[in-house]
Order: C-alpha cells, then sequence, then structure tokens
C-alpha cells in the first residue's frame, strides 16, 4: 500500500486528458530542468498513452516552446527485438517523437534490443554510468544510480512496470542500474530499468488509463504492500516526485481519489 501523502494522484476524464496532462508536464519539467541544469534527461515508455504524448509533443506549441537541442532521451525498458521491428519502443519513439523535433541523434541512448539480452542490459548500465558520471561497480548506493530528471512509465493489468513483471528476477535487483528480465509468462527476455534507477529519478510519473487497469490500480496503492505480486508497489522515489496519472476508467475501484 502507497501512503497517500508520498504521491500525487490525478484523475482526469479520459485517456486522452491523460496524454494532455503528460505532455503537459514534461514541457514544464524540461523548462525548469534546461534553465537550471542547462540539459534535461528524460525516460520513455512503450504504449498507447506515451505514444499520444509524443504526437502532442511533436506538434505546437511543444514542438516550438522546448529546447530540444537540450534534450537527452533514455529508455524505461525495451522488448528484445532490433530497432526497427514493430515491437520495438524505441521505433516507437522514433516514429512518433523522434523524428519530428530537432533532439541531435548522439542525445538518443536506446537499449540495444537486438542484443545478447545479457550484454545489451551491461552495455546500457555502461552508457547511463558515463553520461551520469556513476560511481564505480555496483551496488545499492544511490551514487550508483542515475538520476533522471523524468520517468514516464506504464502499468499492465498485471501490475508490472517497465519490463518488471510479477514474480521475475530483476524485482531482487539491487545493485545494477539495468538488467535483463526473463519473464516466463510471455517465454522471453526484456531489458529494464531496475527499481533502484526508477526511484533514484526527480520525477516519476506513472500514465494508467482504461478499465482493464482498475484492479491492479486498487491495489497498487491501496492493498497490502506484496511487490512480488503488484511490481509497481516496488516504485517509490527517494527524494522524487511520484505521479499518477490516470482516467476515470482506471481509477473505478479507488475508494480514495
Amino acid at each position: 500500500m502507497q501512503n497517500k501523502g508520498d504521491y500525487e494522484l490525478v484523475v482526469l476524464p479520459s485517456g486522452s486528458e491523460v496524454a494532455q496532462e503528460g505532455a503537459r508536464r514534461f514541457a514544464d519539467l524540461a523548462d525548469a530542468a534546461i534553465a537550471e541544469a542547462g540539459r534535461f534527461t528524460v525516460a520513455l515508455s512503450g504504449g498507447s498513452t506515451p505514444r499520444t504524448i509524443h504526437q502532442i509533443l511533436a506538434a505546437p506549441p511543444y514542438h516550438d516552446r522546448i529546447d530540444w537541442s537540450k534534450v537527452y532521451i533514455f529508455f524505461g525498458d525495451e522488448r528484445c527485438v532490433p530497432p526497427d521491428d514493430a515491437e520495438s519502443n524505441y521505433r516507437m519513439a522514433k516514429e512518433t517523437l523522434l523524428s519530428q523535433v530537432p533532439i541531435p541523434e548522439d542525445h538518443v541512448y536506446r537499449m540495444r534490443g537486438e542484443e545478447d539480452p545479457q550484454k545489451a542490459a551491461a552495455e546500457y548500465g555502461a552508457d547511463l554510468q558515463k553520461f551520469f558520471d556513476l560511481k564505480e561497480g555496483s551496488g545499492p548506493a544511490p551514487e550508483n544510480f542515475p538520476r533522471l530528471d523524468l520517468i514516464f512509465l506504464g502499468m499492465g493489468p498485471d501490475g508490472h512496470t517497465a519490463s518488471l513483471f510479477p514474480e521475475t528476477a530483476a524485482l531482487q535487483e539491487r545493485g545494477k542500474p539495468v538488467t535483463n528480465n526473463f519473464v516466463p509468462k510471455l517465454n522471453t527476455n526484456r531489458l529494464t530499468l531496475t527499481a533502484p534507477s526508477i526511484n533514484r529519478a526527480a520525477n516519476v510519473i506513472f500514465l494508467i488509463t482504461g478499465d482493464s487497469k482498475a484492479e491492479a490500480l486498487k491495489e497498487v496503492l491501496e492493498g497490502e504492500y506484496q511487490p512480488q505480486i503488484y511490481p509497481s508497489q516496488l516504485i517509490k522515489p527517494g527524494n522524487g516526485q511520484l505521479t499518477f496519472l490516470v482516467d476515470e476508467a482506471a481509477a473505478a475501484n479507488l475508494t480514495h481519489k
């Protein structure tokens, strides 16, 4: 169970309004980070709501308002497929956002889903270590994990987020920023940021829409703490803002709104 004081819950009438609010927050956080630090770092998510957010960001007013030359793109997770595969989160982001706004190519850090999963996870961890000037080695100390300005997350009907699926090995990972995660029910590997990486972010925004998510959202926010069953419960930023942007259908079972 999440303590209500630990997160912001925003219930909006529809999925399209969730996407609009997600885009607005992306732009506001980008403006603030660029003004303060000269750059904005964000990890994108797959899914239908992020796709809509990308399309909103790629159009006026955000296309012209955001200083895209100072935006750095990362990914919360990736399927183990080539970058041009229809299932690739990178491909979706490229088609809907990255090819539509003037982000320098070397500002985009994709997970290499076409490689051996263990190798790809290690390489992405090395990319993060270099970019964020992280301490060498691994371990649970916060300085071993990247502090992204924003991480967008979805949530599945089973309570998974990123590629942290119920009762999978990645839920136990505490020392690495990125891991490969075998998901038995899908019979496939996924690449994913680990919970400690996500919890190091300055802002984590869940985007949750549709009645298929209502039962899991109630368990995540109001049920017993069972992160092996509902991995989204692992997401509790230690020094950051946690926000749930949800539509009325997803919020239908919540007692406290």
